[in-house]
């Protein structure tokens, strides 16, 4: 079967991939990514206990994504996403008692199954299924554009609510005030996970432009030693591993206005909404760029800008009272970053692997790339919390400056592959 493309593809198939495909990573990383300093105190964690939680999700996902990717090519991506997201929201009930540490870990843990095992094979399948042979660019930018929207949309109003439900001034509230109001913001996304979980089931209809049984190879594993074969699916797992660097970091950003540019709690869960919100705007820019040249040269530039940006909060120069220095540098480098994540499934397509075996690829080269789940999160918080204030966050935006340059390096060499 030849694939669709978006001519022909119906525009609420996408809209719906994008509303599942961020919200139900909105409980186990959105909230943190935002509520970072509120999050660590209603938990009672320190910044290596919520890296031991992120590395105990990054270690159950490692395992699920290699077959979750290979059962993507043999069932229907309406009934896995509808399920997982499901699943994902109930375990927003549990979040929503402020368990121990110990629970916490088991949870993160539960959720490494739910979004991936199920989930992101199918996702990113049927986003490229949706964008044929010539709109990849514009597919994966629409997917992630639409995602960051929904994730800053989401976070704008889980401020809103924990601000409305805090009695008092954030600066007077005690735990107990803060729990209270946080909780509303977890039942809250729950409820939305599960509604569109519904929404997916009864929605993302299947159909040839979706499934073709006939394109499918009869073992999941012999789709995985099939991929392994292809040179670009290498290339892409180290491509993808050094830009989620990028990406993983981006959780600290309004750690950082806490904690260095001495902004209020309120104030910067703020800053982790306004970075949401450059997502769409890059992610859909370079998604349309993408389609008139290669993937892999907005890849590069997006490393390139990401390693501008490393370096900035490398040197110190961000600093409390320049307010503009830091949203310059925040912009630059989120910019790089989303550019680069942007791309990297998109560039499947450019590296000649087949549709009918997308799932194995994504999974194969989620095994590697994906691996900062478990390794970032812990060296993050050993930094942060052993060299306080300016000093940990230098020494991390340092540590993202070598993925840059690991990055540029190998998606120059993927691109050289290719053209050859």
């Amino acid at each position: 079967m030849k694939a669709s493309t978006t001519a022909s593809a119906p525009i609420y198939r996408i809209l719906l991939l994008i509303l599942a495909g961020e919200s139900i990573f909105i409980l186990p990383f959105v909230l943190a990514r935002i509520f970072r300093p509120t999050f660590l105190d209603v938990f009672n964690l320190d910044n290596t206990q919520l890296g031991v939680c992120f590395s105990v999700c990054g270690t159950v996902s490692l395992f699920s994504y290699l077959y979750g990717g290979a059962i993507a090519d043999k069932f229907l991506p309406r009934k896995l996403i509808a399920t997982a997201l499901w699943f994902t929201a109930l375990g927003g009930l549990v979040m929503a008692t402020f368990p121990s540490y110990g629970t916490l870990k088991i949870l993160f843990g539960y959720w490494g199954f739910t979004t991936i095992f199920l989930f992101w094979g199918a996702m990113i399948k049927a986003t490229r299924t949706w964008g044929g042979a010539n709109h990849q660019g514009k597919a994966f930018g629409f997917l992630e554009g639409g995602r960051g929207f929904v994730a800053a949309s989401i976070g704008a109003i889980g401020v809103f609510i924990f601000a409305k439900f805090l009695p008092v001034n954030i600066e007077a509230a005690s735990i107990e005030d803060k729990q209270a109001a946080f909780r509303e913001v977890i039942l809250f996304v729950s409820g939305l996970v599960a509604v569109v979980g519904v929404l997916v089931f009864l929605f993302l209809k299947s159909d040839t432009e979706v499934e073709d049984a006939s394109q499918r190879i009869e073992s999941p594993l012999k789709n995985i030693k099939t991929v392994l074969q292809y040179r670009s699916v290498w290339l892409l797992m180290i491509i993808v591993l050094c830009g989620y660097v990028g990406y993983k970091l981006t959780d600290i950003f309004s750690l950082y206005a806490s904690e260095v540019m001495s902004f209020t709690q309120v104030e910067a869960a703020q800053v982790g909404t306004f970075q949401l919100y450059l997502r769409p705007v890059v992610c859909i820019a370079v998604g349309i760029f993408a389609d008139r040249t290669k993937s892999s040269s907005w890849i590069i530039l997006g490393f390139i800008t990401m390693l501008i940006g490393a370096l900035l909060f490398a040197s110190g120069v961000v600093t409390s009272g320049l307010n503009l220095v830091f949203f310059l540098s925040l912009v630059v480098t989120a910019t790089g970053t989303y550019a680069v994540r942007t791309l990297y499934f998109a560039a499947l397509q450019e590296g000649k692997v087949p549709l009918a075996i997308t799932g194995a690829a994504v999974g194969a080269i989620s095994v590697v790339g994906y691996t900062p789940d478990i390794f970032i999160g812990p060296i993050m918080g050993y930094f942060l919390d052993g060299y306080p204030g300016i000093l940990g966050h230098q020494i991390v935006f340092a540590m993202l400056a070598v993925f840059s340059v690991i990055g540029l390096i190998t998606a120059i060499g993927f691109r050289r592959f290719n053209k050859s």
